[in-house]
């Protein structure tokens, strides 16, 4: 891998401007493409196959209108007053006839016909079908329904609209990009004290992202592809895309220090930390193609939406960055005695060997207390809740959050997402009158069940043999009680299916949903016994040691468990809630563990890899296993803290995002980074090591004959001509 770098590092530095020209080209591509077709997002997160899905898609069949989304308009009198006044009634009665002349809306359900209006007569609730699917309704089918509601509000009342039509929120970049960008550049200056090498990275990955994204807005038109997972691919995009650049980056100008010529250093450059680059991204790509084993579609396409874009930050990082050098040439040479270049020349960082003298001076207790805070920090996570968000995770003044709200408080949480139960009949005992007697029975056993405040009279459909029943929990659609509700009634239709042959069906938003959050919960041993063996199976083959993939993937179970820790003390718990901006406590969304894991994955083996390649270098040099890390941790100190600081103010700034799905990801994330490279990588990795000493490189012979050779050190690459000073410039600058 190496000398292939090597050689694609040359070309690209000789041939830039060819290189650059296809870049540019590529980018015109696909951003033309994406401003001719636009995007075509879809935030519905199904499982096919399940029974909430096959009973929605056989009700959208026999009942178009009743399978399509659906809205809600909540209208409340000042107080003293009734909604059934004259001149309130007027006005209601108006705008439910302005919404049912909305776009795509099928039917309006007025509260006198469903019966939600509240005891003291202050607050109505209206139903509003629309006739298609959440992905097929039209943003200004949304805005007429909210413009419906004017003469009600004209009126004196306080109207709001929401329900599962507002459900998404679409793709949100912008200014969180921009804060994670100004906090990059500041870290890239004082790290490299250069604008012009500070800039480097940032053109880099920003022309990478622009690719990428533009093209998977594209794909939108031929995959599913939320816009959820178009803002994980935006954040992996840029944290990756800077990272991967500022490893190569720094390599370059450690060689220009020590007087390596300029498209040799490239080459060079890219023939080492290229090659670590090249593995990091393979193992970021691997665990995200991996979210496919969980077997839901949706998830699927998010993990291959955030591989496509780290391959590109790869194929940048590798292709468009050298060619870039070429362009820079000696500028980007530290000026002689600048404190840049007396930096560049250390073989040993100051800071950095203070760092490592300090964890390995007393390595067993430096292990003990970086374990025992990190399980301090998971303990929360025994208590992780998983669900997925609606519109009371809104953001705070939003029309759909204050319906939410609204009708919580006026009629009780579960009206926001009740179920629907579609009963067949087709096989019923006894005939059409023995069917009419099971449903009737059904819903008034239904009543009955634990959980439940209300259930609707069955309503035949047009099929003749289907018949639908809604059911209001008495708990909110993401709540646990929810949850248990659809487990009861369907262990109650499993009794009426052996007593009379009536099928009931379980369906409906908060149904489906209930399903997705189950399915993800059961996949997460799976998906984490893949992820472990990945990291067993790749370190062992990169360093050829049993300690090093033991010790590694420990390190990464326990960066993954504090993460989770934090997310539930922050986002269930409430503890700094206020600071982040988080509104209301309660369950994570369903994918959070799996989207972390892989991401993490990758991440923590790219820091693993640069910390422990320069001991491993050292070690193989004949160096005691002591003096090897303290002569080449350091050399990575300075660019994995450079590295990690700009991933999690990459990943922080989406934490400021009002959505409730990207919001936790985001933190998990940057925590996530923050305990692997501080604690693990850079404290525990070096101490443990100290700890076993020879025993950490060792590896049976029979293993050590069958593994594959891989070079991601460029020990196979030519070895420098000495410079004036008589050293080959390369050899000091490995490890770093």
């Amino acid at each position: 891998m190496a000398s292939l770098l090597y050689r694609l590092g040359r070309f690209s530095f000789r041939r830039r401007r060819l290189v650059l020209s296809l870049w540019l080209a590529a980018l015109a591509a696909v951003v033309a493409g994406f401003s001719l077709a636009g995007s075509s997002l879809d935030d519905q997160f199904s499982i096919p196959g399940s029974q909430s899905q096959q009973a929605l898609d056989r009700l959208r069949a026999v009942e178009p209108a009743a399978g399509g989304v659906s809205g809600q308009i909540v209208f409340t009198a000042p107080p003293g007053h009734k909604v059934t006044e004259r001149r309130y009634a007027a006005a209601i009665q108006e705008t439910l006839h302005d919404a049912a002349h909305a776009p795509q809306v099928g039917a309006v359900i007025s509260p006198k016909k469903a019966g939600t209006v509240t005891r003291d007569g202050r607050t109505a609730l209206a139903q509003v079908q629309y006739a298609v699917t959440g992905p097929d309704v039209r943003p200004g089918s949304v805005d007429a329904l909210e413009a419906s509601t004017r003469p009600a509000s004209d009126a004196g009342l306080t109207v709001h609209a929401g329900g599962a039509v507002f459900g998404s929120h679409g793709v949100q970049i912008g200014a969180t990009e921009v804060i994670g960008v100004v906090v990059a550049l500041v870290v890239l200056v004082i790290t490299f004290g250069s604008l012009l090498a500070a800039g480097m990275p940032l053109l880099t990955a920003i022309g990478g992202l622009a690719v990428s994204l533009s093209g998977l807005m594209l794909l939108a038109h031929v995959f599913t592809i939320s816009s959820t997972a178009i803002t994980l691919a935006v954040m992996l995009g840029l944290a990756v895309g800077i990272d991967y650049t500022l490893f190569i980056l720094s390599r370059h100008r450690t060689q220009l220090a020590r007087g390596t010529d300029v498209e040799e250093s490239a080459a060079r450059a890219l023939g080492t930390a290229g090659s670590a680059v090249a593995f990091a991204g393979l193992t970021v790509v691997v665990a995200l193609a991996g979210l496919s084993v969980v077997g839901i579609p949706f998830l699927t396409v998010m993990g291959l939406s955030g591989a496509v874009t780290v391959v590109v930050a790869v194929l940048a990082a590798t292709t468009l960055l050298p060619a870039l050098l070429g362009f820079a040439g000696s500028r980007l040479t530290p000026k002689p005695h600048s404190r840049a270049a007396r930096r560049e020349k250390s073989p040993r960082p100051a800071m950095g060997a203070r760092w490592i003298r300090a964890t390995t001076r007393r390595p067993l207790l430096t292990v003990l207390a970086g374990v025992a805070a990190l399980v301090v920090v998971a303990i929360p996570a025994r208590e992780l809740q998983l669900a997925l968000p609606d519109n009371g995770s809104a953001p705070q003044g939003s029309t759909q959050r204050e319906a939410y709200d609204a009708v919580s408080r006026a009629f009780g949480p579960g009206f926001n997402g009740p179920l629907l139960i579609l009963a067949d009949t087709s096989n019923a005992k006894g005939g059409g009158k023995g069917a009419k007697a099971e449903l009737s029975k059904a819903a008034s056993d239904l009543k009955k069940l634990p959980g439940v405040a209300a259930v609707t009279p069955p309503q035949p459909t047009s099929s003749k043999t289907d018949s639908v029943l809604q059911l209001v929990p008495t708990t909110a659609p993401d709540a646990k009680g929810t949850e248990d509700l659809v487990h009861r009634v369907r262990d109650y239709a499993d009794g009426v299916r052996a007593r009379s042959g009536v099928s009931l069906a379980v369906t409906g938003t908060t149904a489906v949903n209930v399903d997705v959050s189950s399915k993800l919960s059961a996949s997460l041993v799976p998906f984490a016994a893949v992820v472990v063996g990945l990291c067993l199976i790749i370190l062992l083959i990169v360093f050829r040691s049993i300690v090093v993939p033991v010790k590694a993937t420990a390190g990464f179970l326990l960066s993954v468990a504090a993460s989770f820790g934090a997310v539930v003390a922050v986002f269930q718990w409430g503890w700094l809630s206020d600071l982040i901006g988080v509104t209301r406590t309660g369950p994570v969304v369903s994918f959070l563990p799996v989207i972390l894991m892989a991401v993490l994955f990758g991440l923590a083996m790219d820091y693993e890899v640069f910390v422990v390649a320069g001991i491993h270098e050292e070690y193989a040099h004949g160096r005691d296993p002591r003096e090897a890390i303290r002569r080449g941790a350091p050399g990575a100190f300075r660019v994995v803290t450079a590295a990690a600081l700009i991933m999690i103010a990459v990943f922080a700034g989406f934490v400021t995002l009002d959505d409730a799905i990207v919001k936790p990801i985001a933190f998990a994330l940057a925590f996530g980074v923050l305990v692997d490279a501080f604690v693990v990588r850079l404290t525990l990795v070096p101490a443990v090591l100290s700890l076993v000493g020879r025993a950490g490189w060792w590896l049976p012979k029979w293993l050590a004959r069958i593994l594959p050779a891989v070079d991601i050190e460029g020990r196979g690459l030519p070895a420098l001509p000495e410079t004036a000073e008589g050293h080959r410039p390369h050899e000091e600058s490995r490890g770093r």
